[in-house]
């Protein structure tokens, strides 16, 4: 899950795993894989960087749980 904010400001918490495509027309409109579009006030770039350490997070889960395990 990532954290956005709408245009008037309020707090969107999106998962990650549906965005289909971010564009800038000129907000940056967020398509996700059922066709729900939303609008968010971070640039395309923030929500890339903001997608991309959610994955890392996600990947690197299993490491950190085998670490605890032993």
């Amino acid at each position: 899950m990532i954290t956005l904010h709408k245009l008037h400001g309020e707090r969107l918490v999106l998962n990650a795993e549906l965005i289909e495509s971010v564009e800038a027309v000129p907000d940056t409109l967020i398509t996700l894989v059922n066709h729900r579009r939303v609008v968010v006030s971070e640039s395309v770039q923030d929500v890339v960087d903001a997608v991309v350490r959610y994955r890392r997070r996600v990947a690197a889960a299993p490491l950190v749980a085998a670490v605890v395990a032993e």
